[in-house]
């Protein structure tokens, strides 16, 4: 971290200090109250939402996370992002710890925060973040807490995110592929939001201190390796790494070499910002008979190759609130009304590629209106799915490598599936 930080404080919601730490004795108690000062000055500027404020020499830099204020104060010229990027895992701890971080468990276990401050921070420089390091060696069983005096292997370990000494009978490793597909349909049908948000989800459970190699179809990972980038090679955008990959081997020769933290965790996520065809394509036409009656006919269309399969689609689609008496039919799956939602709910189990279902459906209603009726809501039609193996950037793990020093054999999974992130038709 450039500049180290001066003292961190916790707030309440109101700005009463709950607990602070002073790192390197050159501001007091009463930067807390300045701060807060200037935090309520600038509520009336709605353009001024920087987490970064600055007055008389002291940076403030600050989060909220429910009730409470995060706030690192410094006199040195520092690095805002990390000292952001510090108080986020100063959460992650503490949920880690009392499941969850607000003003009452911080006053529940004072003694416990005090004892992690100390050890995630070294005058004013950050040394351990990682809360299964941390908990090695800081025990907390309600409000009572244990410290061992021989510190973990992890902790004078370069590799800070997972111990020494971890053993499994059957060592395996599950790697999901998962993208999540967001769309937008306006009134004419026309596509103004498409992209795709992938992530690889790993589980580890491995022995040992394993490196672990990752091939994926990307185009300039084949071109860093002299491959021809023909056939199904494809281009990723805002690729991030978890902290356990090498990123200079990574930019060297786009090779995706780490040792796995134990457990889950996300290895990689990216992002696919070309135009996406939307997998499933709903039309509804709807019919108003004077104001006694109105009918909806629904097409849906999955608009992907028939050898994959869509499985727990579900379609919302928005009815009138004074609505009643559904009768509905369908060609596939089963349809609901749901008058807490104002909507109908298609529900079909599994939906093959390239195919068509239909539904109609009959509202009819109340025979009293109102003269003057409120303006229909435009609620969108609403899609959820999976389709489990497959992908839309037709990204693939090309191999997936582990190596330990005692040579043990591992197994690793591979698994693929897409599903419906915001998708919304505005059809109607």
């Amino acid at each position: 971290m450039s500049g180290a930080a001066s003292a961190l404080f916790l707030l309440d919601i109101k700005g009463r200090v709950l607990i602070w730490r002073d790192y390197r004795g050159d501001v007091t108690a009463a930067q807390a109250e300045r701060f807060f000062t200037k935090l309520i000055d600038r509520e009336d500027d709605p353009q001024s939402q920087d987490p970064v404020m600055y007055e008389n020499g002291v940076t403030y830099m600050f989060i909220q996370h429910s009730n409470v204020y995060l706030m690192s104060a410094s006199r040195q010229n520092c690095n805002a992002a990390s000292h952001l990027l510090f108080l986020h895992r100063i959460v992650d701890v503490f949920k880690h710890y009392f499941e969850e971080l607000e003003e009452e468990s911080l006053r529940d276990n004072f003694v416990v925060v005090y004892e992690l401050l100390d050890e995630m921070m070294d005058f004013g420089f950050p040394q351990f973040t990682e809360a299964t390091i941390l908990s090695e060696f800081i025990k907390t069983d309600a409000y009572r807490m244990e410290v061992t005096q021989r510190p973990p292997m992890a902790v004078t370990n370069a590799v800070s995110w997972r111990s020494e000494g971890i053993r499994y009978k059957k060592n395996e490793v599950f790697l999901d592929v998962v993208e999540s597909v967001n769309i937008l349909v306006n009134s004419n049908g026309q596509i103004i939001r498409s992209d795709v948000v992938g992530a690889l989800k790993m589980r580890a459970f491995l022995s040992g201190m394993p490196e672990c190699k990752l091939g994926l179809n990307d185009r300039l990972l084949l071109e860093a390796q002299g491959r021809t980038a023909k056939g199904k090679a494809i281009d990723l955008d805002d690729i991030k790494f978890h902290q356990c990959v090498r990123l200079a081997r990574f930019e060297n020769d786009r090779t995706i070499s780490f040792i796995p933290p134990d457990g889950s965790f996300d290895l990689m996520t990216y992002r696919l910002s070309t135009q996406v065809k939307p997998l499933i394509w709903v039309e509804a036409q709807v019919e108003r008979h004077s104001r006694s009656r109105i009918e909806f006919m629904v097409k849906a269309r999955s608009q992907f190759k028939e050898r994959s399969t869509a499985t727990n689609v579900e379609i919302e689609l928005p009815v009138p609130s004074d609505a009643t008496n559904p009768n509905i039919r369908t060609s596939m799956g089963s349809a609901t009304y749901a008058p807490e939602n104002d909507a109908l709910i298609w529900k079909i189990k599994s939906f093959p590629g390239n195919k068509e279902y239909m539904l109609r459906a009959e509202f009819s209603f109340p025979s009293v209106t109102a003269e003057e009726a409120a303006p229909e809501r435009k609620a969108p039609i609403r899609v959820k799915f999976e389709i489990p193996y497959f992908t839309v950037s037709g990204i693939q793990v090309r191999y997936l490598k582990i190596i330990e020093k005692s040579g043990y054999q591992s197994l690793p999974w591979v698994r693929y599936i897409t599903m419906a992130g915001e998708y919304e038709l505005r059809l109607m």
